[in-house]
């Protein structure tokens, strides 16, 4: 796992003083992430930056964030974390931004709700177990990215519109300097050259921003739909791994902006083609030892086997953290390459749990397939880990491998393979029946799943109560 040249730290007031006078910092953005897993911030001129402020953090009103305090006990405090800044390449002003957590003012104890405190309970629950040392986690999120996007949500409209450059749909299109004619045909756009690539240079420019904000980097490349794409970073620890997620979606969004373009990370925006997914990489060390190669199926050990099974055994209740919108489930759908079969396998592209080939036994690793970028890392990437720890110490295994094509099984083979949930109203559902395994070192509680519970049903309300063009389309003569 490679140190990025330019990831920011401090051990001291001293350092961190030192610093920001050297590089004329004017400000400093405490960041955090709120269930849902947007990042937030507020900014603090650096003349009130003292030491008291770098050690005990800035309070702010937690009854703003949905799912977090209600209005008569709102004050909750952001705690810097200083081993995880950065400067802020989208400022105008010299500004350094540090990772947050949340405490409770009165006790100083971690939120309960906050999903880096989650995050980092879950990395400590792994040293408790006795099982390993560390998890190491490396996420493949897609993203599209539209030169133009409308929608509107009202009680007489509902509609969404988007363009590309790149779409298939703008073939016979007419542009002021001519139509090209070079792009991606449907399920068309992988790995292409230019001109079919149109944004080989825009990813160029997001990867070299994502390393300058201390992110070890590693590729770009086009993605199988149109307008699709993908940034590599390098795998890391569990929480740092979900910090620089969350730094992956602030560049792309910001560089996007920048060139004059619009990037999202829904699971399904384009009808017809592929959606985004954001397979995750997972594996357990002790010290520099790989605790997942070993002589079983694929070069894996029994542990990691078993990981396999906690997985799949919880992995209804995991897509309420790992697929957490509405839209998450028009991907979950066969033929557009999403793993919706809960199976595991070493070639087999198809099934939920892939193990990718390596000669090394340090390469050892388990590529989780179902989850997709609206994920909060934080809450997805801890529940994953519980649920494979889980596998671990109950001795869960996932039965045989299989290799084949799970689409070109018979219907009746077919039928005895589980599947991951078909609606976000699913997910919802099998969490609620299946938890327990998260509250295992107090990593997650159940007064947080109950709170995020409750924010994924008013999105499931909104959408199935809201009337869909289609429904006037196919029953409006009825």
């Amino acid at each position: 796992m490679p140190a990025s040249e330019s990831a920011l730290s401090f051990k001291s007031y001293a350092e961190f003083k030192k610093y920001t006078e050297a590089n004329d910092i004017q400000f400093v953005g405490f960041e955090f992430t709120d269930p849902r897993g947007k990042m937030h911030h507020t900014d603090q001129h650096i003349t009130t930056i003292d030491e008291g402020m770098f050690k005990d953090g800035i309070m702010i009103d937690g009854s703003s964030i949905a799912g977090w305090k209600a209005i008569n006990e709102s004050d909750m405090c952001l705690v810097p974390d200083w081993e995880k800044c950065f400067l802020d390449p989208f400022a105008a002003q010299p500004t350094l931004k540090v990772f947050c957590t949340i405490t409770e003012p009165l006790t100083g104890d971690a939120y309960a709700r906050c999903p880096r405190s989650i995050a980092k309970k879950a990395e400590a629950y792994v040293k408790q177990t006795g099982l390993a040392d560390v998890a190491y986690f490396g996420p493949e999120a897609e993203f599209f990215i539209f030169d133009d996007v409308k929608f509107d949500v009202k009680m007489n409209k509902v509609a969404y519109e988007f363009d590309s450059i790149e779409g298939p749909y703008n073939t016979g299109r007419e542009y002021p300097d001519g139509n090209t004619g070079h792009r991606p045909r449907v399920k068309g756009g992988y790995f292409p050259e230019s001109p079919v690539d149109a944004l080989s240079d825009l990813r160029a420019e997001m990867l070299t921003v994502l390393a300058s904000l201390g992110v070890p980097v590693e590729k770009h490349h086009h993605e199988v739909a149109a307008s699709q794409c993908e940034l590599g970073i390098f795998f890391s620890t569990l929480v740092d791994c979900a910090d620089n997620m969350q730094l992956y979606k602030y560049a792309v969004h910001n560089v996007a902006h920048i060139y004059g373009k619009t990037a999202t990370f829904m699971p399904k925006p384009v009808f017809g083609d592929n959606g985004s997914g954001m397979h995750v990489h997972q594996s357990l060390w002790n010290g520099k030892t790989p605790l997942f190669a070993g002589e079983k199926y694929a070069g894996l050990s029994d542990m990691a086997l078993y990981y396999i099974g906690g997985i799949i055994k919880h992995a209804r209740a995991l897509n309420a953290f790992t697929n957490p919108s509405t839209n998450s489930y028009k991907r979950l759908v066969p033929g557009y390459e999403a793993p919706v079969l809960l199976a595991y396998s070493a070639r087999n592209r198809s099934a939920s749990c892939r193990i990718p080939f390596g000669n090394s036994p340090k390469a050892k690793r388990v590529e989780v397939r179902f989850p997709d970028p609206t994920a909060n890392p934080y809450l997805a990437f801890a529940a994953m880990l519980m649920a494979g720890l889980d596998g671990i110490q109950n001795k869960i295994h996932p039965g045989d491998a299989m290799d084949a094509n799970l689409y070109e099984l018979p219907k009746d083979e077919l039928a005895k393979v589980p599947t991951v949930c078909g609606s976000l109203r699913d997910a919802v559902e099998s969490l609620k029946a299946d938890h327990a395994f998260l509250l295992k070192g107090d990593v997650f509680t159940k007064d947080s799943i109950e709170a995020y519970l409750e924010l994924k049903m008013e999105e499931v309300l909104a959408y199935e109560t809201m009337p869909h063009p289609i429904e006037y389309m196919m029953y409006y003569s009825a």
